[in-house]
């Protein structure tokens, strides 16, 4: 994983936020409250977590054009559908006193309404924020009867120029996604023989119009009867992302050629990557392959650990060479490098953290979860193992962060 939380109390904070936030589960159901949204809403914690939304707050039954509780409802699930923010104009929703049942106060809400995804891609809560304008509203309306209903048309005039930015902002997301992926699918090395070996690669996008990240693998003919095979990740997403991957992987693939190892062709590409604006912290793994030593010589820069799967079922990963990511270390120290032997028919796995990493998910269960994939589907060839692999851990709705896979057979 990039960067870490753990420091930070998240419940705290959200509890200190100074506007009205709740969460919602998809059944529409409160799952938890700042302190504002209770202080405001006039309900107490209790009277809200666990509560179905619309229970707490129906519509005044006394006002038949009241439409609050419609319009939320339609608002959340666009949400819902669209896994997509919605901002809704300025709404009449009345509240119901606690002390005098029976009795409504009339009360207006500008809501925003966001998804928070979860490791499937799918809407796992959402956001409602709310804020109180309702003293706004009648403090004008004091001043002039018919200023209440010019603010409303105001704000709701505004309400819709936000969502049309809104709008705009998704369309410009959206174009530059498909640059981006067009851009990194053509620095990408086309699916072909490396020398008279079989190998298998895949690349899968992730999900969302601002998520084409950096992902990449290579796979060269060195001398002898010999293969660079390697795989790596810049940090960030979008078409800089793409453009960083693009000049890394050129460097990666030329130092591989003419290194001494697949250590030395990183120290090369780190002492490359300081002169490039947004390729720190990127990890990658080299290893090269040699069938007339029976040998994978490897090296890692802060990149989760390729497997060897052998035929017999057995599965090592290649971890006794790692160190940190390009760009983590303020001076130049050499990379550690390590070897291991192979028998024909084992197969080499390399992938990004797109294949095994989830939300607050440790790593070491996403590689077990590898490990398994492969340890089940041990015996079949580089192309229909990608495929089962991919099918076994990429979410069904896709992954938030992009996947590349190679596998090579020894």
């Amino acid at each position: 994983m990039k960067g870490a939380d753990a420091d930070i109390d998240y419940a705290a904070m959200f509890q200190a936020l100074p506007g009205m936030v709740a969460l919602l589960t998809p059944e529409l159901v409160y799952a938890d409250a700042n302190e504002e949204f209770v202080r405001v809403s006039g309900r107490p914690r209790e009277a809200l977590i666990g509560r179905y939304l619309f229970d707490v707050f129906p519509d005044n039954p006394n006002d038949p054009d009241a439409t609050g509780a419609r319009n939320l409802l339609a608002s959340l699930t666009r949400v819902l559908e669209t896994g997509e923010r919605d901002a809704m104009a300025l709404q009449r929703y009345d509240v119901e006193s606690l002390e005098r049942p029976g009795t409504w106060t009339e009360r207006y809400w500008s809501p925003v309404n966001a998804p928070v995804l979860g490791p499937d891609g799918r809407v796992a809560l959402l956001v409602h924020r709310v804020e109180e304008v309702t003293e706004l509203i009648k403090a004008r309306g004091a001043q002039d009867g018919s200023r209440a209903r010019v603010l409303e048309a105001e704000l709701y005039t505004r309400a819709r120029e936000l969502q049309e930015v809104n709008d705009r902002l998704r369309q410009a997301h959206a174009r530059e996604r498909e640059v981006a992926l067009a851009l990194q699918e053509a620095m990408l090395p086309a699916p072909r023989p490396v020398g008279h070996h079989r190998a298998a690669v895949r690349y899968r996008p992730a999900v969302g119009a601002l998520n084409v990240c950096g992902d990449w693998y290579d796979l060269v003919d060195l001398p002898g009867d010999r293969i660079g095979v390697a795989v790596g990740d810049v940090v960030g997403h979008g078409l800089r992302a793409a453009c960083v991957m693009g000049l890394l992987r050129s460097a990666l693939s030329a130092a591989s050629l003419v290194a001494d190892g697949p250590a030395r062709a990183l120290e090369v590409l780190g002492l490359y990557a300081r002169s490039v604006d947004g390729a720190e912290s990127t990890t990658a793994v080299e290893t090269h392959i040699d069938w007339d030593t029976h040998t994978i010589t490897y090296s890692s820069a802060g990149h989760p650990p390729p497997a060897l799967l052998h035929a017999d079922g057995t599965l090592v990963f290649l971890d006794r060479a790692t160190d940190p990511p390009l760009g983590a270390r303020p001076e130049h120290v050499p990379r550690p490098e390590a070897a291991i032997a192979f028998d024909e028919g084992d197969m080499l796995v390399l992938y990004t953290d797109g294949l095994v990493e989830r939300r607050r998910e440790d790593i070491d269960t996403g590689l077990a979860r590898l490990a398994d994939s492969l340890v089940r589907h041990c015996g079949l060839a580089p192309e229909p193992l990608a495929d089962a692999l991919l099918h076994d851990l990429l979410p069904i709705g896709g992954a938030t962060d992009d996947t590349a896979l190679v596998i090579v057979r020894l």
